[in-house]
């Protein structure tokens, strides 16, 4: 359904970017004018074949293709981050309750991101419990009024004009009991995010935009050596499943997956013969060309107008010192 719309429309995310909202990235004064833009279709929610008691709830494009994933124990469900929309958040909400016959009594906010933290109040409006580690509970306020002032205009009023508030379980790693289900929580640092939270039960582990499956990752702030850090504490519970922030669910394989296309990003940077700053429009588009050729039909590809430049910077710093 959603495939048959954008045939006959624009792309919905090209109508943010050409309205200077620039995605999730940095600086820049946003939109001049409102844009209007329609929801494409309704979200996705499956339960996910590997364990038939996780859910993912997949938001159409108009909310980045995100993920909510719902873990269905015996009194409830818990939720994994809480979706760039408030109005997905409610359609994730409603449908998973539907389709278990249970309630949502808690979510977890995997890292500071918008389509992580955005629909935090309307699962506590639903009774739900949510949940973050203290460092990335105090990065929220300052990303949330940088955020909002550059999607407002475009989303409002779908998107929240107060501060998401989740609860802070702590600074240290704690398990989260909810529902009849145990998910313990590890705090850990900067990767996609400044801070993060990986979540694991019983073989599962979510990460958030850590992993990305079928899509570009998101690279604004350009620190690869850090996010393959926490790729290799993702590892080393020895996950049977592995669920990204965007795109289908799978195994173990999809750590090496990212951490060989971190790697691939870095190798296309470290090629060229020089790294002037800032990045150069034309050495911008011919690697955007160069990732988007090698991995066809991927989404999310204005990923890399801010993922490259990241990059960019970081290996032209890393290139001068001795």
């Amino acid at each position: 359904m959603l495939d048959a719309y954008l045939a006959v429309m624009p792309d919905i995310r090209t109508l943010i970017f050409a309205a200077g909202l620039l995605a999730f990235g940095c600086g820049g004064a946003g939109p001049d004018a409102h844009v209007v833009a329609p929801k494409a279709a309704p979200g996705t929610l499956e339960r996910f074949a590997g364990d038939p008691r996780v859910l993912v709830y997949a938001s159409n494009d108009w909310g980045f293709s995100t993920n909510t994933f719902f873990i269905e124990g015996p009194a409830g469900l818990v939720a994994l981050d809480t979706q760039f929309l408030p109005s997905a958040a409610e359609e994730a909400i409603t449908r998973a309750e539907a389709l278990t016959g249970k309630r949502v009594v808690a979510a977890i906010v995997l890292h500071v991101n918008p389509d992580k933290f955005n629909g935090t109040a309307t699962f506590q409006r639903h009774g739900a419990r949510v949940v973050t580690s203290a460092p990335v509970a105090a990065l929220i306020p300052a990303v949330h009024t940088q955020r909002k002032g550059k999607f407002w205009g475009t989303y409002a009023p779908d998107y929240p004009a107060d501060l998401p508030v989740p609860e802070v379980f702590g600074e240290a790693d704690a398990p989260v009991e909810a529902g009849g289900v145990s998910v313990r929580l590890r705090v850990v640092g900067a990767g996609c995010s400044k801070a993060h939270v990986i979540a694991e039960w019983e073989g599962h582990v979510f990460g958030g935009d850590l992993v990305a499956n079928g899509h570009h990752a998101w690279l604004e702030l350009g620190l690869v050596d850090e996010w393959k850090a926490r790729l290799a504490e993702m590892a080393a519970s020895a996950p049977k499943f592995v669920h990204p922030g965007r795109g289908p669910s799978g195994g173990p394989e999809l750590l090496e997956r990212q951490r060989a296309y971190l790697d691939e990003v870095v190798a296309l940077v470290q090629a060229e013969p020089a790294l002037p700053i800032p990045m150069p429009d034309e050495a911008l588009t011919r690697l955007k060309g160069v990732l988007q050729t090698r991995h066809p039909g991927w989404g999310n590809t204005h990923f890399l107008r801010f993922g490259l430049p990241a990059v960019w910077r970081h290996e032209a710093a890393r290139r001068k010192t001795p």
